[in-house]
Parts: structure tokens; sequence; C-alpha cells
């Protein structure tokens, strides 16, 4: 599904993140840990295609495709979304109005807000006087208007009470066809070899393990991918002894 081959990225004459190399296969959900300043959010809008991300070294291969110098608006019609940490407000565009924009499909805007629990928020000017949940709300149904191949979520946790993260979580496993149905006669592996969607995580307090179901984690650390291995193991190990320590651990 993605591919980035000893990817090097500047903003501005600042060298962010170096050798950068990650594979995440179709139906794999990966999560990036890094502490504040790590290039996290740098990897997000450099695989999204935004310009302040100047990629001076690499590729990234979508699909097989590569597809580093393609602009923002041709990676999404190729199935890549990304839900912000910190997203904008937009005056005088309506929610409702995006999700259509935003369809990939012919999908009702009602239907897909009454799932995050956002029906009265449709004919409300996007992400303007809504609260940290409700902004995390809002940029979900977004993207699961557009129902990417790969979605890429920045902090989906960060501002979120307990209430709405569980919310949240729902929605992120339906984006990346996570739901078992409790009626279902198919073996666990059988219906996880069946997805297609991948996802790539970024997470600062961990807290969105005990909703998503991830495959396979990562740390960057100093703008390098320092290691990768079982989430629950890496996470485990960073709360233990920073990630200065755990980097050097072996997984």
């Amino acid at each position: 599904m993605l591919k980035l081959e000893n990817l090097g990225v500047a903003v501005g004459d600042r060298l962010i993140l170096q050798e950068i190399n990650l594979e995440i296969k179709p139906g794999e959900t990966h999560v990036l840990f890094g502490p504040n300043g790590s290039g996290k959010t740098t990897l997000l809008g450099t695989i999204m295609g935004f310009s302040r991300y100047r990629v001076v070294e690499g590729r990234i291969l979508f699909k097989g495709e590569d597809i580093t110098a393609l602009p923002v608006n041709e990676r999404a019609v190729r199935g890549i979304g990304i839900a912000f940490q910190r997203p904008p407000t937009l005056r005088g565009v309506l929610l409702r109005d995006v999700i259509r924009i935003a369809s990939r499909d012919d999908v009702s805007p009602d239907a897909l807000a009454a799932g995050l629990n956002l029906t009265d928020f449709l004919d409300r000017e996007v992400n303007y006087g809504f609260s940290g949940g409700e902004l995390k709300r809002s940029e979900l149904v977004q993207l699961l208007a557009q129902n990417p191949a790969l979605a890429l979520l920045d902090e989906p946790e960060s501002g979120v009470d307990l209430e709405n993260m569980a919310l949240i979580g729902q929605a992120i496993n339906h984006l990346l066809e996570k739901e078992v149905a409790p009626w279902s006669d198919r073996p666990l592996r059988e219906i996880r070899l069946g997805r297609t969607r991948s996802g790539l995580i970024i997470t600062h307090t961990g807290y969105i393990l005990n909703y998503v179901e991830a495959d396979v984690g990562h740390v960057l650390y100093q703008g390098r991918l320092s290691c990768s291995g079982n989430p629950r193991e890496l996470f485990g190990c960073i709360k233990r002894v920073g990630y200065g320590e755990c980097i050097r651990c072996t997984f």
C-alpha cells in the first residue's frame, strides 16, 4: 500500500527527517510513537504532499506508483486521506457541503454524521466553535466520506474526553475495516486477511491502543525511525524507560 524508501525531508533549510524506510501492506494499521518535535506530523504531511515539506532524498510509493512529486489533490484522488491534529476552521463553508465534496460514493451526510453524533453540526461552519472532541469527530466524518485506501491520523485522541474517545475509536475501526460482526461464523484470521484499507496513526499518549487494534508500532526519534515491533510492547517500554532508552531495546 505504502512504501517509503530512504526518505529525507526538510522544512525550509532545516532537515527534519532522515533515512526513513517504512512499508505498510494492504489491511495493516501502523502506529507511530515519538516525543514532541521528533517529526511525526512532518512525516504524515509529507506522505499527503503538503508543499511546506520538501523531499530532499528518497521517494514515496503508493500502490506501486511513485507519487513523490504529485500534489495533494492527486494523492487524495488516488486514495490517501488525512485527519489533522489541529484542523483549520473554514468560515462560510458548511460541514454538510464538505462531506458531499469529499465523498467518493453516493453517501448520505446525515447518515455519516449520525454515526458520530454530528447531525446538529452539519449546517454549521466547519470546525467553527467546535470543542476538542467535536473537532476530531468532524475530521473523521470527512475521512469516512472520502473512504481512502490509506488513512493518516494525527493524534486522534488528543484533546478528547473518554466518552468521545470510545466513539472515535469505533469510527476508526469502521474506517479501517476492523469491525468484526459478533454473528460472523468466519474465523477471525480470515476476516483480517480480507481487509484492504491501511492506516498510519500518530499517537503521543498511546490511549488509542485501547480502542484500535494496531499491527505494527514504530518509534520516530530525532528524525529517524529508530525501532519497530509490537505496538503494546513498544508503548510499555516507552512508559517504563522513556524514548531515549526504549530505542536501545530490540523488538
